[in-house]
């Protein structure tokens, strides 16, 4: 049985939230830079839970009583070209096909199919496009920049400009793989990284081969993968 911690309620059917512990030292090491109050990269590869811890923590922290933050920020592109025009349907339904993964996380973490909207629906969870981003400041929230690596310079600088008082930052990703064809594109993570690296409260853990939790098939395949020197 999943032992749960009981967290500031959502609603009265759905207050505990699982009590998560890290399975790799990887993930110890990001466990605790967090609880030191840092600020995280979490990089590597597919499959070692980066997205699904910094979720975790963050539920942790924003629901915990007296938290000082008032909600979790997802943000991501949308699709590759940070264009969503083509697509159908109004700003939110174009975005809806992105929040699959986190309503996921969340239903899981609560034990309940109704988590994510909950925690939508009482604006304790709010998603981003970095599509609109721009102007926007966020105060006293926990900020997620997931699948960092499809981020250009201009946009990651934005989004980082974007955090106000009483914040933090996770970015998830893994920057050896991205959706961009060109060099300039894909150089702007690592440019961004550079800036990061040299910032104080900001630490980068890099999850390797050996923190892919996921299965022993996605284990093989990303290690057969890389092995072969392909991107």
């Amino acid at each position: 049985m999943t032992k749960r911690i009981k967290a500031a309620p959502i609603n009265p059917t759905a207050e505990w939230l699982a009590d998560i512990k890290p399975i790799t030292a990887t993930q110890q090491t990001v466990f605790d830079s967090w609880n030191d109050q840092n600020n995280l990269v979490l990089a590597g590869s597919a499959g070692t839970g980066k997205t699904f811890i910094a979720l975790y923590l963050a539920l942790r922290d924003l629901l915990k009583y007296e938290s000082i933050y008032n909600q979790i920020v997802v943000i991501r592109s949308v699709v590759p070209t940070r264009d969503m025009g083509f697509l159908p349907g109004t700003q939110k339904e174009k975005e809806e096909a992105y929040q699959s993964p986190y309503k996921a996380i969340c239903n899981e973490l609560f034990g309940d199919a109704a988590a994510y909207a909950k925690l939508a629906g009482t604006q304790k969870i709010h998603f981003e496009s970095t599509s609109f981003i721009r102007g926007l400041t966020f105060n006293d929230s926990i900020l997620i920049v997931d699948e960092m690596q499809n981020l250009n310079f201009h946009e990651l600088d934005s989004v980082i400009t974007r955090v106000g008082k009483n914040c933090k930052i996770i970015f998830c990703g893994d920057y050896r793989q991205s959706d961009f064809k060109k060099d300039d594109e894909k150089n702007g993570i690592l440019q961004f990284l550079s800036i990061i690296e040299r910032m104080n409260n900001f630490d980068i853990v890099n999850f390797g081969w050996e923190d892919i939790v996921r299965s022993g098939l996605v284990r093989d395949y990303l290690m057969t993968k890389e092995m072969l020197g392909m991107e």
